[in-house]
């Protein structure tokens, strides 16, 4: 048994996931009603080389475009930077540019507006904390806003205004279990202000239905978190978490039930992670895996290049 965890260990991170995100001609409200994507007109985003992606896909509508912020990855490197793709109203694509980069890893740009003005809070754990970014300059120039302390560093934190506060749903980064399957809620009365982790923290621990995946929604007054399933593998789906009862003392979930995924997404067919509203359509992401001979060189020399000097010559 423990040669085969060895072995385990060995292959399993050397197979890649490769995502790619697509615009739905469906509202998230319809496809929660009906369950999945289904036969949904879908518009990809451009594929990239071999062994990079784009991901966790949000968006707005201004002036008639879609501003369709995205991750951008490549295994080379592995630090994540978030790219903006802006599509007009027949979803032909019109500008692509890097608009975020850190010296860390930056994923999950989750963008809003409230108070007049557009905010953007990336996924950056790696940083040590979560910081919010306010557009200076929609939609290609951003600012740090205010950093948000809380009970942990933050994975996915995901905003949502209800009933006069603001509500942030988030796993914690503490190891790669906590990443998946814990889920935590803090609150705050102001966006920028000071934000109070929930005393109950985390809410829920499990891998089918903690790590958030996309924007919150009302729909028929009742509130549903789109939550990742990372059971057998990480992003393996998405289903809506229907929140009963969410106060600064309480809260109630129960799993809604899962989004079945576009009919036909060969060859992305092992897995959804976002699932996020744009107004009139829905952006999702799905996977592949690849495992080949050019995917371990590309691991190779990635690690070759972390040795010092001295032990490469």
């Amino acid at each position: 048994m423990r040669g085969r965890t060895a072995h385990r260990r060995l292959i399993v991170p050397l197979r890649k996931d490769i995502w790619r995100p697509a615009i739905v001609e469906r509202s998230l409200q319809d496809i929660v009603a009906v369950g999945g994507v289904g036969d949904a007109r879908l518009h990809w985003l451009p594929e990239q080389r071999p062994y990079a992606f784009l991901a966790d896909p949000f968006g707005l509508w201004r002036n008639g475009l879609l501003h369709l912020f995205v991750e951008r990855f490549d295994y080379r490197d592995r630090r994540g930077t978030i790219e903006l793709l802006i599509y007009d109203r027949h979803f032909q694509l019109m500008d692509r540019r890097e608009i975020l980069t850190e010296p860390w890893h930056l994923s999950y740009p989750f963008v809003f507006e409230a108070n007049g003005e557009t905010w953007m809070l990336p996924e950056a754990h790696r940083s040590g904390r979560l910081t919010l970014y306010r557009a200076v300059d929609f939609p290609f120039r951003w600012e740090p806003a205010a950093v948000i302390p809380l009970d942990c560093v933050a994975v996915d934190a995901t905003p949502f205004h209800h009933q006069g506060r603001w509500w942030l749903f988030y796993t914690s980064a503490s190891d790669r279990e906590s990443k998946v399957a814990e889920l935590h809620v803090a609150y705050s009365d102001s966006l920028t202000g000071e934000w109070r982790p929930h005393h109950r923290n985390p809410m829920r621990q499990d891998p089918v239905s903690a790590r958030p995946g996309g924007t919150p929604v009302l729909i028929d007054d009742k509130l549903l978190l789109p939550v990742q399933n990372c059971l057998t593998t990480y992003g393996g789906g998405i289903a809506m978490l229907d929140i009963g009862t969410l106060s600064t003392e309480h809260f109630s979930a129960r799993l809604d039930g899962p989004i079945a995924p576009p009919h036909s997404v060969m060859p992305y067919a092992e897995g959804m992670h976002t699932l996020s509203a744009a107004g009139p359509v829905t952006l999702i992401d799905v996977k592949r895996t690849k495992l080949s001979v050019r995917g371990l060189a590309i691991e190779a020399r990635r690690e070759l290049a972390r040795l010092p000097a001295r032990l490469r010559g």
